[in-house]
């Protein structure tokens, strides 16, 4: 297993980060082709889904290798690495952490040996609930935790899948996986089978796909199209799903509940996915869409924040029927892993990752659309870099509803207190990022625009309705029966700075 320094990880951006997803996994069993390759090109796709670690394990039928490294997926793997990783079975994984800190112990896909001397990689997209609660269960079935310091909820249920020793892996997940609870999607293997399960709620997406001679699973189907493989179905919740020798068979280990994360929509999935049938583009510019309908402003151009920004952009100006222009330049190449800025590069701020257009904006009454505002400082910075090029009026329109409330499913947004939405009402943040006017669309046309029943959705982060209990331990208590309001989660979930880096790890090994 490779072992990287850490050294580029440094996140330029960290006092106003947007939201962040918790990984994006590949898995595929195709013998005859280059499954390492696969899963290389399946993780490039899903690069946008965590940046901070990458790591693939490949079987050939007898014995199971894992290579992962601190970094992005074109910074860990090279030619030489993936040309060393032969098989026919891969799971990959980039990860972005909820849980655990950002180390490379704590890198997926996870390893452990099972007691017949055999392997077992894991990838896991979301994040567990219950985890204290299985930590506990598996410490009193003598189970250890990592010796190599790994504190995430995905290391302890490697490590409980693992743990049978007079079951296979596939009868070890029917009986572990109904005891968890929270957001799961998983990839995972030994040396001859790859298997692939979603919670039954569904939070995060998880798709099958076919290729000529084998099959693939994995967070997107934009994965699918990268590596040639024809989009078959969704991996349903509450489904295990099996690929070996014999083919693919499919067991149903909980009743489906389903409960898709909306942002999925919003923010997080790449625009040129498909989710429950709806393509992600096209929600987005029918955001844009009702956002002008709901919230229309005199202005002669509308602009995109690039990217995310962009498709709801072109959707407002179609509705509106002010022009769309590109006013922002975005530098593709500044990401999460980044050199140590000095403090005077620091202070330039959002100007290494957007820089305007003077002669496009010079003069102009504007629109701005961006998906989401946090912490609002990077709004504000953008507004006040726009007016010194020139603009005239800055009109702020956001394609989706304040998010108030954190996610304990997978997703890093700031703390329940650093929300600007949850202590400012529209006025006073539109007065705080200094705009003319500032509109957001409404709860009800987010949902429409995917054209999923609101009952099929999980829309926590914006309305504070959780499909999945929280425990108290988590936040909870704050969260669902509104005591002590204004107490911040502390920074959800991986952002405990003692208790999130080591607990794990001593629920397991304490006496």
């Amino acid at each position: 297993m490779a072992r990287g320094d850490g050294k580029l990880t440094h996140n330029l951006f960290d006092d106003d980060k947007g939201p962040q997803d918790a990984c994006g996994v590949f898995g595929v069993w195709a013998p005859g082709e280059d499954v390492a390759k696969l899963t290389y090109y399946g993780l490039y796709a899903l690069q946008h889904r965590g940046q901070e670690a990458a790591g693939i394990a490949v079987s050939d039928g007898s014995s199971l290798v894992v290579y992962k490294d601190l970094g992005l997926v074109s910074q860990v793997f090279d030619e030489a690495t993936l040309a060393t990783l032969q098989g026919h079975i891969a799971v990959g994984h980039t990860r972005y952490s909820t849980t655990g800190s950002t180390t490379w112990e704590n890198s997926q896909p996870s390893f452990r040996t099972t007691p017949a001397g055999t392997g077992l990689a894991l990838g896991h997209n979301g994040n567990l609930v219950n985890t204290a609660d299985l930590a506990d269960e598996a410490r009193a079935a003598g189970i250890r935790g990592s010796s190599m310091g790994a504190t995430t909820d995905s290391e302890l249920l490697t490590a409980m899948l693992a743990a049978r020793p007079d079951v296979s892996v596939e009868q070890a997940a029917s009986e572990v996986l109904p005891k968890l609870e929270g957001a799961f999607s998983l990839v995972f293997m030994d040396e001859h089978t790859l298997y692939a399960a979603r919670d039954p709620q569904g939070v995060r997406p998880l798709v099958l796909g076919r290729l000529e001679r084998g099959w693939v699973v994995t967070s997107e189907t934009a994965a699918l199209d990268i590596v040639g493989a024809s989009f078959v179905r969704e991996v349903e919740p509450g489904e295990l799903v099996a690929i070996d020798a014999d083919g693919l068979r499919s067991q149903s280990f909980a009743a489906p509940k389903p409960k898709g994360c909306v942002f999925e929509y919003v923010y997080l999935a790449r625009p040129d996915t498909t989710i429950a049938g709806r393509s992600v583009h096209s929600a987005r510019v029918e955001l844009g869409r009702r956002l002008a309908r709901e919230h229309p402003a005199e202005a002669d151009l509308v602009i995109p924040v690039p990217e995310s920004g962009v498709p709801a952009a072109i959707g407002y100006a179609e509705a509106s029927g002010i022009p769309y222009g590109l006013g922002l330049v975005k530098n593709s190449y500044v990401g999460r892993t980044f050199i140590q800025p000095s403090q005077t590069i620091r202070q330039l701020g959002i100007r290494l990752k957007l820089n305007p257009l003077r002669d496009v904006i010079r003069g102009k009454r504007l629109v701005v659309v961006d998906d989401t505002i946090v912490r609002g400082n990077t709004q504000r910075a953008l507004i006040r870099m726009l007016r010194e090029a020139g603009a005239v009026e800055v009109h702020v329109r956001i394609s989706a509803p304040p998010v108030k409330w954190p996610c304990f499913y997978g997703i890093d947004f700031a703390s329940r207190a650093e929300l600007v939405a949850n202590g400012l009402d529209n006025d006073g943040i539109r007065h705080s990022i200094g705009a003319d006017s500032l509109g957001y669309v409404s709860l009800e046309s987010m949902i429409a625009a995917t054209e999923q029943p609101k009952t099929r959705l999980c829309r926590a982060c914006f309305d504070g309705e959780y499909p999945i209990a929280i425990p108290a331990t988590m936040g909870g208590k704050h969260v669902l029966e509104g005591i002590e309001r204004s107490v911040a989660v502390p920074q959800l979930l991986g952002r405990e700075p003692e208790r999130s880096s080591a607990w794990a790890e001593d629920a397991l090994t304490r006496p």
